[in-house]
């Protein structure tokens, strides 16, 4: 139900309604020349009609027909040839908001874009239909897809992290979204902001941009909704959780400006650190790390730079509150890594928000001991490890151009994103993300019928998503009653046998066995300079069986790597090679496979071999087989007694990929259909704008049916007329049945006729009356003579 207050309450209880509601079209006011309205909102799915009324999705939508004013008739302002002064107000995507309620009270009904608009010439009538926030996710859907699943043999994402990243593609946030999300493979001159890394930990190791390098196992970890910073969190199930990603460009050392940042609740905590590494690939087999750590325990961070097994060197500050304030903390540090040498002495400083808001900044230190100078290298992986509850982990270079830029407002800029959608706790865990097509909606209501969820954006344009458990428990109490005294007009029950799904079969991948083998491998067929100063882009075709893969390693002539790679020379017959000089990045967009080479050096190089080939190899990631196709079955003997075997298959779907999951979804199939629980529809009602989709509704008819029952709102059409009383239609779906048929009193006939197989046969006939004048002396009917098996006289 939506919120209300006691205006809007006794507007709606008194004797005698008096409507109101408010329509804005691009913001302006057009409430007084609507002649009608009518929002319908309602799930949709692949399950039979009476079982589907608890999953899918829904989209809203909103009918308006508009007068004219101040004598010009509606179809002059606002037809698709009307002036563009008065047309664009209802223009196709133009925003619309509708409230509705009574009295001098309304509330959100619809909140949306413009659809469509039907000017009737010689009329003053002017139809726009509108969608909800579905028409944002119009977008072609695009889902990263890495093999580090199959490869470890651990989920690397959920359908809920999916959803979470369709509905970013679409603008549309649960977190704090990456910091710069466009690919820069036009910025040229590598100045803008770049994010390299971003996981939302939102039900996934995968991430928006980057690849996870390792996983840890689904043992060691939960994915947890109370108490997340924003909207979900990974939280250790002890001390020392550990994950690693690959960035999608590894950029340079020396380099320019960094910042590292996620968000923790340090009350959820198995221990005290939480710990951030950015690891380089230096020559040879050396890597440098630059490591971030928060003690929560004494308030203390350290910033640690160094080359692992050769020595480090660490700096440190104090944050009191850090230490003796639980709660959510927007933590990170920045590193300055520009110098015109082959080493650089790299500047940092943390910076940190606490649970109420206050900002709390160390002093900037740039490091003296050499042990923690890096030298010229490139950024390989990033590493987290944790003790406590952490959400939207993200790595932007390029961040600021010196760290004394590092105010307030860089840190957390004002307006930089608003939460637009609620999600339930992770769903069906996957090993390998499935190939998507059409639109960002179209996908969400893929995973919405194959997880038995629901899809759908409310009155206030915020998108819901709630699991396969929403319905599968009878509530305690109704959010609203409706009777036939009072609100209910009219009231149809229907109880159907397709309702009855008594055998559920949830068919399912199953992943046991499967693990990463490498593809054909790709080899560039050019020697490619690279001038300084400049960016190369590169495309290379990738199969469709074969999954994403990150950025190519950078060799040198130290080290023997004949797989993904790249080496960079100082001439084109291959010179000596070059570190720390070339940005390498990568994307992925449907067959193809992107590289961005970004020389930051002062002289060109060659992606060349030692002996002059071209050095370029891509070796792409592919799964060793397919995913064997399995069911899980569940049934209900007493319910087939009564009802017989009535079964339910589930559609086979790449969204399924573990035994459990499949057991739950059959369960909640079974659930909700082991008996056939009644539809009540066309249940017309006093409008109540308070309804919503999934309320519990109490239904008492004293009338008719003498029903006193729960049902859940699966349907709500609203319409409105000027001069009438708004009419509301609701669809509900019984939250139980009316107990196991006991048939007291009844002989059910049998399905087949008892009397068949039982007629007198030719040989007893001839046995009785040896002949005819026997028989005919009988004189007994025909039909008697035939049912009756004995003598007759």
């Amino acid at each position: 139900m939506q919120p209300s207050d006691e205006a809007l309450d006794k507007a709606l209880s008194s004797p005698e309604r008096v409507p109101a509601h408010s329509t804005r079209l691009g913001g302006k006011e057009l409430g007084r020349q609507v002649q009608s309205w009518k929002v319908e909102r309602a799930y949709a799915t692949d399950l039979p009609e009476a079982m589907r009324a608890f999953s899918g999705s829904a989209s809203a939508q909103l009918e308006l027909l508009l007068g004219g004013t101040e004598n010009i008739p509606a179809p002059r302002l606002y037809s698709a040839w009307a002036d563009r002064a008065t047309g664009d107000v209802v223009r196709p995507g133009q925003s619309v908001v509708h409230t509705a309620g009574a009295g001098s009270r309304t509330l959100p009904a619809f909140r949306g874009t413009v659809r469509s608009r039907t000017a009737a010439s010689g009329s003053d009538t002017v139809t726009v239909q509108a969608l909800d926030g579905a028409e944002r996710l119009r977008g072609p859907a695009s889902l990263p897809r890495p093999y580090h699943g199959y490869y470890y043999g651990r989920p690397v994402a959920t359908a809920t992290w999916c959803v979470d990243e369709l509905l970013r593609q679409g603008g549309i946030h649960t977190c704090p979204p990456p910091r710069a999300p466009l690919v820069d493979k036009d910025d040229t001159a590598d100045e803008n902001p770049f994010t390299v890394l971003y996981a939302s930990l939102h039900g996934g190791f995968n991430s928006t941009y980057g690849q996870p390098e390792t996983l840890p196992s689904p043992t060691t970890y939960d994915w947890i909704q109370e108490g997340a910073p924003h909207e979900i969190a990974l939280m250790p199930k002890a001390a020392g959780l550990t994950a690693s990603w690959m960035p999608r460009s590894r950029f340079v050392m020396p380099g320019k400006v960094f910042l590292v940042e996620c968000w923790v609740n340090t009350a959820l905590a198995r221990g005290n650190l939480v710990e951030i590494s950015t690891v380089f690939d230096q020559s040879g087999t050396k890597t440098g790390f630059i490591k971030g750590s928060f003690d929560i325990s004494t308030g203390v961070i350290t910033m640690t730079c160094g080359t692992k097994d050769a020595g480090s060197a660490g700096v440190m500050w104090t944050i009191d509150k850090l230490a003796s304030l639980r709660g959510i903390w927007h933590l990170g540090f920045l590193v300055d890594t520009r110098s015109t040498g082959t080493t650089v002495a790299p500047t940092v400083q943390p910076r940190l928000t606490a649970p109420d808001g206050a900002l709390r900044v160390g002093g900037k230190y740039t490091f003296t001991n050499e042990a923690a100078f890096q030298p010229i290298s490139e950024l390989n992986r990033i590493d987290l490890t944790t003790d406590m509850a952490v959400e939207c982990l993200q790595v932007t270079d390029r961040f600021l151009p010196d760290v004394d830029s590092f105010t307030g407002t860089a840190w957390e800029p004002p307006g930089w994103w608003t939460k637009g959608a609620v999600l339930d706790l992770p769903e069906l865990p996957l090993y390998d993300i499935p190939k998507v097509s059409g639109s960002q909606w179209d996908v969400i209501t893929e995973i919405a019928r194959a997880s038995m969820s629901t899809a759908e954006f409310d009155e206030q344009g915020i998108f819901r998503w709630r699991g396969p458990s929403r319905f599968t428990k009878v509530p305690a109490a109704p959010d609203l009653t409706v009777t036939t005294r009072r609100d209910i007009a009219s009231l149809t029950v229907t109880e159907e046998i397709d309702a009855c799904r008594n055998h559920c079969e949830q068919p399912y991948q199953d992943w046991n066995g499967i693990s990463a083998r490498a593809g054909e491998a790709v080899d560039d067929t050019v020697v490619r300079e690279i001038k300084p100063n400049t960016a190369v882009v590169v495309q290379y075709a990738m199969a469709e069986d074969e999954n994403d893969i990150g950025p190519l390693v950078i060799t040198d002539d130290s080290v023997v790597n004949d797989g993904h790679r790249v080496r960079f020379g100082t001439a084109k017959t291959g010179g000596t090679a070059v570190k720390g000089k070339v940005s390498v990045s990568c994307w992925r967009e449907g067959p193809t496979y992107f590289v961005r080479f970004s020389n930051r050096g002062t002289t060109s190089v060659w992606t060349a071999t030692k002996d002059g080939k071209p050095s370029v190899r891509i070796v792409p990631i592919k799964r060793s087989a397919d995913p064997k196709q399995r069911s899980y079955a569940r049934w209900n003997t007493t319910s087939q007694q009564h009802y017989g075997k009535q079964q339910y298959t589930a559609p086979a779907t790449e969204w399924v990929q573990t035994s459990t999951s499949a057991s739950a979804l059959s369960n909640a199939m079974l659930t909700a259909g082991r008996y056939p629980v009644p539809l009540l529809g066309e249940v017309e009602v006093l409008h109540d704008p308070r309804i919503q989709l999934g309320d519990v509704v109490r239904v008492v008819d004293s009338a008719g049916a003498e029903l006193d029952t729960f049902a859940w709102v699966v349907g709500i059409r609203t319409t409105h007329a000027a001069g009438s009383a708004p009419q509301q239609t609701l669809t509900l779906r019984g939250t139980a049945y009316n107990g196991v048929p006991a048939d007291d009193g009844l002989t059910p006939d049998g399905p087949v006729d008892p009397a068949y197989g039982k007629q007198r046969t030719y040989q007893r006939l001839t046995a009785q009356y040896a002949t005819l004048a026997p028989l005919t002396a009988a004189a007994i009917s025909y039909r008697t003579l035939l049912t009756t098996p004995g003598a007759t006289g």
